[in-house]
């Protein structure tokens, strides 16, 4: 098997890393929220998570309360608002200012996801996380590892028993 050219390369691959990790969590996470016949993408949850905490945001202030670029943010509410999941008005009749807010569907899978999937995720992270300590590429390696050993899936488990 070849070497892990990012991991070898430490700090100077660090973005690509945390980019690999993060697919990773994701992937991860896609699987425990299929489990609770959820088949919106994982990376879409934060805007809803957003709009159901902040209220009604324009494009710009939703791309910037998640931290990323206006026209990623614009593709995906597309999107989320072509799923029913959101409204999507135009301000003053300016095209270039967007009020987004969630529908009722929306409201209604955010609802669920914070009552019972979120929390579940939460938990496996948490597990995966739990004995980390040192250096953060050590930190990294430790987190690759052990989702290749256990997926988030059977992670926090035992959380969710103790409840």
């Amino acid at each position: 098997m070849p070497q892990d050219i990012v991991r070898d390369y430490g700090y100077l691959t660090l973005g690509t890393r945390l980019r690999r990790l993060g697919e990773m969590i994701q992937a991860n996470t896609q699987i425990i929220m299929h489990e609770h016949g959820m088949t919106l993408p994982a990376a879409q949850y934060p805007f809803l998570a957003a709009l159901a905490r902040n209220g009604p945001l324009t494009v710009g202030e939703l791309a910037e309360t998640i931290g990323i670029s206006q026209p990623g943010a614009t593709r995906t509410l597309g999107q989320l608002a072509e799923a029913g999941l959101i409204d999507i008005a135009v301000i003053d009749g300016d095209q270039r200012r967007k009020h987004l807010t969630l529908t009722k569907a929306g409201d209604d899978l955010v609802s669920h996801a914070t009552a019972s999937v979120w929390p579940r995720v939460e938990a496996a992270v948490r597990d995966l996380c739990a004995e980390l300590e040192g250096p953060l590429l050590n930190q990294l390696a430790a987190i690759e590892d052990g989702l290749k050993q256990q997926p988030l899936s059977k992670r926090g488990m035992k959380d969710k028993k103790a409840e």
